[in-house]
């Protein structure tokens, strides 16, 4: 009788007060082993930012595995619980992303979104159509080289804009110098049908193709990054972001 009086006051019983201990310890406990949304499971609030000693244990293959489950949760409905304050403190000192992602600057396509990302998981650099220029490389350098990054992503997405107005021959101010940077992608898509910006299988072929060709100008123009990567020591990698769906899709 005392156990049911107890549970029928506005306080909770013993085994109640236990199990919210309990749950609560639970969480803290998950907090601080670090690693924040990158390394951890659908469903869990995580208050802490990717360690140096999490990141550096991983191998490349690893993270690229990381962010397809992160997609994956994306994509499905399952995405965590981010407590982004807790991340911005636990970063504020330090960050020790495990990868660079260099994808478009469509509205439609946030990678860290789309990957279930955490603050400090990765770094972000976005220029319409995902081409790279001298200055990217740059960027892709220090995240890599510099600050331990061992993951270049370069992530195109469907229906893309700047691939259709490259392919339109479209001519706008700066926008002009950057398309023609997405022409050769253009011309090297092998493609029977209508080779227009109309035609959104051709648009979608044309960004895979750009993919490639930025992933082989960063080998091509990075003696750095191409070193890394002989060494294995980070991995270059080629992605698409399906916008119908919300599948990325890893290239190589």
């Amino acid at each position: 009788m005392k156990n049911e009086t107890c549970c029928h006051t506005s306080s909770p019983c013993n085994g109640e007060r236990r199990g919210v201990l309990k749950a609560a310890l639970g969480i803290a406990a998950l907090g601080m082993t670090g690693g924040a949304a990158f390394l951890g499971s659908a469903g869990v609030a995580h208050a802490a930012a990717l360690t140096r000693a999490e990141r550096d244990r991983m191998t490349p293959g690893q993270i690229v595995e990381r962010l397809k489950q992160g997609n994956e949760r994306f994509r499905t409905g399952r995405m965590q619980q981010h407590d982004y304050l807790a991340q911005k403190r636990a970063s504020a000192d330090g960050q020790y992303p495990a990868a660079v992602i260099l994808s478009c600057i469509d509205s439609r396509a946030p990678a860290e979104i789309i990957l279930d990302a955490g603050i400090a998981d990765t770094f972000n650099a976005r220029v319409a159509g995902n081409v790279a220029n001298d200055d990217l490389i740059g960027s892709l350098e220090f995240a890599c080289a510099v600050a331990g990054a061992k993951v270049v992503l370069v992530m195109g997405h469907t229906a893309c804009r700047a691939i259709k107005g490259a392919i339109d021959g479209a001519e706008l101010g700066s926008l002009t110098g950057l398309l023609d940077r997405i022409e050769p992608a253009v011309a090297a898509t092998r493609y029977s049908g209508e080779r227009t910006a109309k035609n959104e299988d051709f648009v979608n072929a044309v960004a895979r193709t750009n993919v490639l060709l930025t992933i082989e100008k960063i080998r091509n123009d990075s003696a750095v990054l191409a070193a890394l990567e002989q060494e294995g020591k980070i991995k270059l990698v080629g992605s698409i972001y399906h916008l119908v769906g919300g599948r990325v899709e890893f290239l190589a």
